[in-house]
Parts: C-alpha cells; structure tokens; sequence
C-alpha cells in the first residue's frame, strides 16, 4: 500500500500538539550559531515544514542545526555513525504529464511529493571541519531593544504603532498595534509578538492576499493564526530570538485544522515561508530604495 506523506507528516505534528507542545517552539535555544536548518554542504536553509521537522530533530541535543544525506556525508569523506536514524525532510516535485485529446496534445504539471533522510553533522563521523561548524552565534543583550531587529522592522515600512495598548494587526486600516517594549519581559518576547503581527500584515490584499476576514473559531482563522506563529518562529531563529507560543489556546482548534485537512501544515508552513521571503525582499531592497 502507498504510504500517504502528507498524513505521516500531519499525524507526527498532531502528536506533538496533543502532547502539549508546538514543535516549532524554542527546540534551538541550546544551540549556539545559526538557528535555522541548513544542508551544511550548500549552507542552504530548508523551508516550509522541513524547518519545523528538523526542529524537532534538534531536540536531540545537537550542537548545530547542520544537516545532511548519508551519500553528503560519504561524498566528503566522512560516514554516518552505525545505527543512526535519520530524519525524513519533504519536498514537491513537479512532474510533466503529457496528454493527448481530439489530435491535440497539452502538458500538465502535477505536483509529487517526495521524502528523503538527512542526517545531522553530530551523528556522522570523519566529516571536515568547515561542515560541522555552524556560524557563531549573534551578540546581543535580552534586556533592550535590538538594533538589526528594529532595522528590519524598519525596513518593512509597515505602519506599526507601538505603545497603544494591545498587539493586534487591523487589516481593514493597515496598521499594526504594539504595546511598549517595557510592557514586554525583554527583547525575545517583544519582538517575537512583532514578528507575529508583521506575518499577519503580509495578508493584506496589497501583499501576498491571504484570507485575513475569518471569524474567530472558525479553521481559516486557526490557519492563519497557525501561519503567523510559524512566520514569528521562522524570524525569531533567524534573528536569534527564543521564540514563543503566542496564544496556546490555539493548540485545540490546530489539531482539529489538521486532522481536517493533511495538508493544513504543509499548506501553514509554505505560506509562513512565502511571508518571512517576502518579508526579507523588503529588508534586502530596503539599501538601495535609501539610496535613490
């Protein structure tokens, strides 16, 4: 029998949620360098859900979240440790199918999803040492605002109003509300209540045009919620912020999103992913807009 990837992936979060824990949440805080997984041959990050799941790799005790495959690895001169299993990452193949109709041809793609298994650097042996070290980690001090965060904030150009009572983003007038930073525990919890509302505002028609008029309670609406938690981890690891979850009262209505639909969190997760690019393409553009 086919084994469905998607409802493997779906009842693997499912568990983790029942258990009481968002995997997405803080799985990287003991580890020094870089927090978002990467292939360490290409120093790629993965993305969509192949972040979440090697986040939960991580919770291993790995030194760095740096991964590979088992033919990388021997590729390099190096192996993989007997009797280490390896974690299986996700992706979607578009496969051309050809079709023939009335004398008439036309080609069509349908997306396959594939598995593969990586392994991370800590389980292989022999491997160089430019693989296996991570970038070090990021200065900077949990008590006060931080430069490069504010400057990405910045950069987006959103309106974002802080010191007006709650965190909430209001799509119909475009703004983003933000209590004081001192009304925050520090700076992990600031900006990732932040990175939270800006996912949020990628919504909007003008940007990436999610469905952001969902009524509260509803599956469209836990969606969108479950994108911007996933948007605010996503930025949080790669600032260098311990991300956390921001309502837990969400866990109930995200099990009940995924056993709906399988594929409810590959759906979250590349919608998370397309928020936090689009995100970092006004970042990166941001030098050059100055300079005109």
């Amino acid at each position: 029998m086919k084994r469905d990837l998607y409802a493997d992936v779906s009842a693997r979060i499912i568990a983790e949620l029942e258990a009481g824990a968002a995997p997405w949440v803080k799985p990287w805080s003991a580890t020094p360098g870089a927090n978002t997984p990467c292939n360490a041959v290409s120093n790629r990050p993965y993305s969509g859900c192949n972040v979440v799941l090697l986040w939960m790799a991580q919770a291993a005790g790995y030194r760095t979240p740096r991964f590979l495959t088992f033919k990388q690895a021997l590729e390099l001169g190096g192996n993989v440790r007997k009797g280490e299993r390896g974690t299986k990452v996700y992706f979607v193949k578009q496969l051309a199918i050809h079709e023939k109709a009335d004398d008439e041809c036309s080609t069509r793609l349908v997306p396959m999803m594939r598995e593969y298994c990586v392994f991370n650097v800590d389980q292989c042996e022999g491997l160089p040492h430019s693989v296996t070290t991570g970038k070090p980690a990021r200065v900077r001090n949990p008590d006060t605002r931080d430069e490069l965060a504010d400057q990405f904030l910045r950069s987006t150009r959103a309106d974002i109003r802080e010191g007006h009572g709650e965190a909430y983003y209001v799509p119909s007038r475009d703004f983003i509300s933000m209590p004081a930073f001192e009304a925050f525990l520090g700076a992990d919890e600031f900006y990732g209540v932040a990175f939270h509302e800006l996912t949020h505002w990628t919504g909007h028609k003008s940007r990436l045009d999610r469905d952001l008029k969902n009524r509260f309670g509803s599956r469209s609406y836990a969606a969108e919620e479950l994108i911007a938690e996933l948007g605010a981890a996503f930025l949080c690891a790669e600032f260098g912020f311990d991300g956390d979850l921001r309502h837990a009262g969400y866990i109930a209505t995200w099990i009940d999103l995924l056993r709906a639909d399988k594929r409810a969190f590959f759906t979250a997760c590349s919608q998370a992913s397309k928020a936090a690019d689009y995100l970092r393409g006004l970042a990166l553009a941001e030098p050059a807009d100055v300079a005109a």
